[in-house]
Order: structure tokens, then sequence, then C-alpha cells
């Protein structure tokens, strides 16, 4: 039987790990090197390179090279190559053919089954883009899991003690923190968030500009108007980042870096740790928010943590690892390498999947791990009134089933559409609708009579399936969410910051909407207690009534619960609590008529 591997495909460097002899193993390149960078070139002679060959060339082949791709990844991106187009997947894709080749050269065997990791806020279609890779690239994908939680995985098995600890992965293109609960052999998330665009390529473009800007002060020409030379100075920000992770200052020293004035132009430049620091404090400072949201969720403050994880090449930087210990006041741990751990963690995981499919006993580390990830996004169906009606809360324990009943609107429908949305927002509008579909043939009854269950299935992989069906006669639909009806990475991340910025505001909406429906409930009764008692109430009295209830039928028509202001909330308050009290004796007169 073949081994399985893990791979951590990386925005900036890809690893490829596997357990063998019961230990985990890091595959190193035919170069002698244990990670690959996640570089894909096409030579104008019709060659392919991929990893350091492809990254050595870049500065003389720069329209043709492709980096940082996994920023692309379930988007509709493209490349165009010689007139073939190449997207996000398909590059990707052949990242992890060289990854599965250096391992079979390695092994010495035929690899097949892997593991893939992905950042933790990978939304579903950037799942379901990861699996296609690896399956455009002959592999069959065991599971696709989180990268922090993978690190996790790696370190939990040397670390047994039963503990809560933070894994802070600020990679190449993104961040991640988790909360995760490690004992008993079970390794569980408790929470999850970060930001899809934010990583070490935006510390490369910081560091980039003032480069270039630097260069254009001093010589009056812009290595920005020439690609071959903005290559080589993007290579020169990531080698003086690194640089200054060990020292307080570096030289960037650029020879023939471009022509100006009919002459080769020499750039050299002095670049501290504290001018990179200035340069990058508010990336560093974004980290901040989904470190406080991931705690929140998970209901603990820092000082219950026992340990913080440090993953990713980006927190190497001091700047990172003085704002980790800032915000959490705990030392981060060094006793993982950030590069690698991700990728041992998904090949202990291949071994357990492994060991659970063959009748043959494995051994080795993770096959008696319990490993329990999260959905990292709310889940919902569009109702009455543009609500978002959430079945799937956001850290949902995977894999998830979960189902509701509804019912119709209207009288007599015969079917119903099911919008699907994913977001944090209490209106439909508000969030992404990533699927529709309808359900058919619902026998014609008076509206809240047929009973339609609604039932959502997310995997291990986080892939959904949404189905309805009728309980009155049997019929069904369903639909798999597929990769173009999901959000992309930059929609994801716009819904948590506008569900951060409009918190206040969705608050308001969500007091509106119950309001709503509490006053217009009360103004229907007052209605009819009016018609079959009123008789009974003075002529002021009823008339007080008629006009408290006409005040709140004017509340009620002044707009949407998504459209209503504080002021307008407070207003149809007052309205119905005088309501409430001048209809009070009446209601009591219709509700004693009734009983007799």
């Amino acid at each position: 039987m073949s081994k399985a591997i893990g791979i951590d495909l990386g925005t900036t460097n890809s690893c490829v790990a596997v357990v063998e002899g019961g230990v985990t193993t890091i595959i190193p390149t035919p170069e002698g090197e244990r990670t690959t960078p996640s570089v894909v070139a096409f030579t104008k002679e019709g060659e392919r390179l991929i990893g350091s060959r492809a990254r050595r060339q870049a500065a003389v082949n720069a329209g043709r090279t492709i980096s940082s791709v996994k920023r692309h990844m379930g988007t509709d991106w493209t490349c165009d190559i010689d007139g073939d187009r190449y997207n996000a997947q398909t590059i990707s894709a052949m990242i992890l053919r060289k990854l599965r080749s250096d391992a079979e050269s390695y092994l010495g065997e035929t690899v097949t089954d892997a593991v893939i990791t992905v950042p933790a806020y990978f939304n579903d279609v950037q799942r379901q883009a990861t699996r296609d890779a690896g399956r455009i690239a002959g592999l069959n994908v065991l599971r696709i899991i989180n990268e922090p939680t993978s690190a996790a995985l790696a370190y939990g098995l040397d670390n047994g003690a039963h503990q809560k600890i933070m894994v802070y992965d600020l990679g190449g293109g993104t961040f991640d923190v988790s909360i995760i609960e490690i004992g008993d052999n079970v390794i569980e998330v408790l929470a999850t968030a970060g930001d899809n665009h934010l990583g070490g390529d935006d510390f490369d473009a910081r560091v980039t500009e003032w480069i270039a800007g630097e260069c254009k002060r001093l010589h009056r020409a812009d290595p920005r108007t020439d690609p071959a030379a903005l290559q080589r100075v993007r290579e020169a920000a990531e080698q003086a980042k690194k640089e200054l992770s060990a020292l307080e200052s570096t030289t960037i020293n650029l020879p023939f870096l471009m022509m100006s004035g009919g002459q080769p132009l020499h750039l050299e430049l002095t670049l501290t740790r504290a001018k990179f620091n200035e340069l990058t404090r508010d990336l560093v400072d974004r980290t901040a928010g989904p470190v406080q949201s991931a705690l929140n969720d998970a209901g603990l403050a820092a000082s219950e943590l026992g340990r913080v994880l440090l993953v990713g090449g980006s927190t190497r930087i001091p700047a990172v690892q003085a704002k980790v210990k800032a915000l959490t006041g705990i030392q981060p741990s060094q006793n993982i390498n950030p590069d690698e751990c991700v990728a041992q963690g998904a090949a202990i995981q291949a071994n357990t999947l492994s060991a659970a499919s063959t009748t043959t006993a494995l051994t080795g580390p993770g096959t008696g791990i319990l490993l329990l990830d999260v959905t990292p996004m709310s889940l919902a169906i569009e109702t009455v009134g543009g609500v978002a009606t959430r079945l799937v809360d956001r850290n949902a324990t995977l894999p998830v089933h979960y189902s509701q009943v509804f019912s119709t609107a209207a009288p007599y429908q015969s079917s119903v559409d099911i919008n699907v949305l994913q977001g944090e927002r209490p209106m439909a509008r508000d969030n992404r609708s990533i699927g529709k579909f309808s359900l058919r043939g619902i026998r014609r009854a008076p509206a809240g009579v047929p009973q339609i269950e609604v039932t959502f299935d997310i995997d291990t992989n986080g892939i959904l399936t949404v189905s309805a069906r009728d309980l009155d006669t049997g019929k069904a639909q369903s639909i798999t969410i597929t990769a173009n009806d999901r959000m992309s990475d930059a929609e994801i991340e716009q819904a948590r910051r506008d569900a951060e910025q409009y918190a206040a505001q969705d608050e308001v909406r969500r007091e509106a909407i119950e309001l709503i429906r509490e006053a217009s409930a009360l103004l229907s009764q007052a209605d009819r207690a009016l018609g079959v008692a009123g008789k009974q109430l003075d002529k002021s009295e009823k008339k007080q009534v008629k006009q408290d209830a006409d005040a709140l039928r004017k509340a009620l028509g002044k707009g949407r619960a998504d459209k209503m202001t504080e002021a307008d909330v407070a207003t149809l308050r007052s309205a119905k609590e005088t309501l409430a009290a001048s209809s009070a004796h009446v209601l009591q007169l219709y509700e004693q008529m009734n009983q007799k």
C-alpha cells in the first residue's frame, strides 16, 4: 500500500511531508531544499519551470512568471500564456504535481493519496478550488484541513498535556488565528478568524514601494515602469525583510537596475528595522482584530491560554512577535518550525486517514488522534421580510448536519425558493447569496400549513449541501454549492468588515424586526377587540384607542426594518407602548367575551 502524504500548499512556499517508520519527515526537493517556492514560469521556448528554477529566472521573465497564485483561488482570475488561459486551480495543480513527483522520487513508489491544507478562513469555493487543483495534479485528496489545525496536530502529539492554545498563522498571503483545545487524544478547534489578504506579500509590497519611491526621489527614475526592474526590486524587498528579522539594518544593493538617461542606474539603500516597522505597522496591527474575535468566539480570555504557537514565515518578523506578546501576555512558543509544521500535521492526518481506510494496522503519530475542525462563516436562508435566518453558526464543529422546519408565507403556494446565504449580517441583502434552488410540487394549503424541512450538511472538508423536503408529499430537492456560486475571498473579508463596522446598525435592525412583529400583532389584536367589544367602551376611551392604533399603524408604515434608524425604532416602541396601555381594557373585555 502506497503512503499518503501531507501537503502545505502555501502562497509563497509549499512543503510536503510523510509519516515513515513512525516518524514525520519533511520530503526534500531534488535540490535538497525543504520547501518549494510556489512559483510557476513559462519560458519562451515552451518549457514549464516550477519552484526554485522558476523563482531564479523571474527577473528576466517577469511577464511569464506566476507567484502567489493562492490568493486567486476561488476567483475568476486567469492568465494568458501564448494564447492559453490558465486559472488558479491549474497553476496550483502544477505546484502540487511537482510536490507529488518529489515525494515519489524520495519514497521510491507511486503516491496518490494526500491531505492538503488551506487557511482556516478559506471559504467553500476556495476549498473546492483546492480540491480541484489536487485532482488535476492526479491526487486523491483524502481531506482538506485548516492550516492552524494542522500545526496544532503536529504540536499536540509531543505535548499531550490538556491545554488550550492559540495558533497565530501569518503566512505569505493569508492570516489565520485559531483557538484549539488539546487533550485526551482529541484536538478540537474552538474558534477561528482571519484575513485572507494579509501576509508576507503585503510586507514585501510596502518595502517594494519604499525602494521604488527612494529610487525615484534620488535618481528621478521609477522602477515600477520597468517589469524586469520591478521584479528585482520585489526580490530585494523580500530579502531585506528576512534580513531585518535578525539585523537592525540591511543594505539593498541593486547594480544595473535599469537604464536612466541612457546610463545604467545603480541603486544602493540602507533600510533599518525601525523604518521597516514604520512602513508595516498597520499590517501588524490588523492582526489584532481576528485575535480578539477568535478569543471572544471561544469564550476565553488570553490569560486562559496555555501556549501561543507561531506558524508561517512572516511570524519571524520581530514586530509580529512583539504584537503577539502584547495581545496575549504570553511569550510565543519557538519549539516548532513555522515553515514545516503545517505539512507535518497534514502528514499526520494523512497517516490517520490511511489507517482508518485499511485493515492493515498502521503505526505512527496521529493514528489515535480525533481531529474536530470548524466552519469559518455562518450559513442561513432568506425568510419573510428579507431576514437571514441562520441555520449554522460560524465556528460550528465539522461535520455539520442541521435541519429546521419552515412553512409557506402566502396561501396556496405550490413552490418555494430557497436562497442560501453566507455571512454574519441579520438581513439577507447584506450577506452573500451562494446558491438558489426551488422546491416544487407542494400541496396547496393556507399559508403556514405546509411543513418544509430545510437541511444543511457540511462535510469534514467544508463542502456544503442544502436540501429541502415537503414533509407532507415527500417531494425533495437539493443543491451542492459549486465553486461558481461561492463567495470570493474579497467578499468574505468585506462581509466580516461590514459585520464589525455596522455592528450597531445590525443591532438596530434585529430590534426593529422583533418590534415590528410585536407591534403588528398588538395592532391586529386591538382592531379585533374594538370590532367585537368596542360598544362596551365609552366614547372617549374608544376614540383614544382608535387614535393610538392609527398612530402605531403610521409608525409601522414608515419603512422596512433594514431602513429604520434608532429614532424610528424609538418612535415605534413608544407608539406600541401607548396602544398597549390604552387598549388594555378593551382587550380584557374581548378575552372575557371569547371565554363565555
